[in-house]
């Protein structure tokens, strides 16, 4: 099996890393991944079969993450069944997440997509996709 296009990680540069692993220690512990390693300015998020995702608040960044900018939008994880992302959904307010196009949710994605679309206190857009 050659893993040739596969991500390999994610590296999110985050003002605030204690609220980060509030909102975002959350939800990937519960699309899987579990936090594999800590330092002062960051840690990192392993998944059994997909990489890792980075949470850095390093002296490095400038600025504030802006998804309406140029640059990536939005990161989308498969989230299980649609079930699981109707759960995720409805708890993600109580760990600093928004719904996004509440409107058109389930659908936001079109007809056949269902998923829910989340933004976090930073303005990070998740969008979380049921499997078919």
């Amino acid at each position: 099996m050659t893993r040739t296009g596969a991500l390999h990680h994610l590296e999110l540069w985050v003002g605030d890393l204690a609220a980060a692993e509030q909102e975002w220690g959350w939800l990937l512990g519960e699309l899987g991944y579990a936090c594999a390693d800590r330092w002062r300015d960051g840690q990192s998020w392993h998944h059994p079969t997909s990489g890792y995702v980075v949470l850095e608040a390093g002296p490095d960044r400038a600025g504030d993450h802006d998804r309406l900018r140029a640059g990536i939008n939005h990161v989308a994880f498969w989230a299980g069944a649609r079930s699981d992302v109707d759960r995720l959904a409805a708890e993600a307010p109580d760990h600093g997440w928004r719904l996004l196009f509440a409107d058109r949710h389930p659908y936001a994605g079109g007809p056949d997509h269902y998923a829910t679309f989340l933004e976090n206190g930073e303005g990070f857009e998740v969008e979380l996709v049921a499997e078919a």
